[in-house]
């Protein structure tokens, strides 16, 4: 069954690679990009008879708005909305100043809720919809020297949750992919900020940028089982809340859980001091 779509972030990369598939299974996609003309230029091969190209920048509320409206009038109404775009970010808390912090959160999170507040009322009136927001497994566990990183992919899995929990009433379904590492550009300096200035001393943090910057081509995740991996999450109607990708990404996912879960036992002594006291003499 065809469906319309509306994909974040599809110049390059996943995003890219899922237009591509959604198209060449005769879905309707609404596509944004910074570049529509690069967006297109990469789809020369395609048929693009059911695409929507949309130049936008995900931080302009009225403009995002605009692009679901469009999105609307042209295929008649929407569907699916993967929320894809975004960027890393690898340096110590310390190095990052607060231009690259507002502008990561700027497109990780404000982004996202633009695209939501956008889209929301009209899935609410329809009673139904799906909206899949890409994560990463650095969503669910946080290694040094991707804090900026973390915060926002932490920040759009408690945002997921809770729309999911509010919206389920409406016949709208919400899920967060939580891929780990993928051969896309994600990894180039096309998509992976660095600190404007470093620090001495984070000797660490420079080789771990040094190792990553060589490992474009060596990743485990093929994006195009990804991307497929995300129309068998919007197309199913089972599918979890979190849906972890990559071996890679299942293996940290379970340690997480393992080590919080003993963080919480280590501390439950502590834990059940702080309640109210009742009962006992007056």
């Amino acid at each position: 069954m065809s469906n319309t779509w509306f994909v974040t972030g599809t110049s390059r990369g996943l995003g890219l690679e899922l237009v591509r598939q959604l198209l060449s299974q005769g879905h309707d996609v609404a596509a944004t990009s910074r570049s529509a003309a690069r967006l297109t230029a990469a789809l020369a091969d395609v048929d693009r008879s059911r695409l929507l190209p949309i130049e936008l920048d995900l931080t302009d509320e009225r403009a995002v708005t605009a692009a679901i409206t469009a999105t609307a009038d042209r295929f008649g109404g929407l569907d699916v909305v993967v929320n894809n775009a975004g960027y890393g970010f690898l340096g110590a808390v310390e190095e990052t100043s607060s231009a690259e912090v507002r502008g990561m959160f700027e497109v990780q999170i404000l982004g996202v809720w633009n695209v939501l507040r956008a889209v929301l009322p009209g899935m609410r009136s329809a009673r139904r919809g799906h909206v899949v927001n890409v994560s990463s497994i650095l969503g669910l566990t946080a290694f040094p020297g991707w804090g900026l990183y973390c915060a926002a992919k932490f920040a759009l899995e408690g945002l997921s949750e809770s729309l999911a929990a509010e919206v389920a009433e409406f016949g709208i379904r919400v899920s967060l992919v939580e891929p780990g590492y993928t051969r896309t550009d994600f990894l180039r300096p096309v998509s992976l900020g660095l600190p404007a200035s470093t620090v001495d001393g984070y000797r660490a943090i420079r080789e771990m940028t040094t190792a990553h910057l060589a490992m474009p081509g060596t990743q485990l995740g093929d994006p195009a089982k990804v991307a497929a991996a995300v129309i068998a999450v919007a197309s199913s109607g089972a599918s979890p809340l979190h849906q972890v990708l990559g071996s890679d990404s299942y293996a940290l996912a379970k340690a997480r859980v393992e080590s919080l879960l003993s963080d919480v036992e280590a501390g439950r002594d502590l834990a059940l001091t702080t309640d109210v006291s009742t009962g006992g003499p007056r």
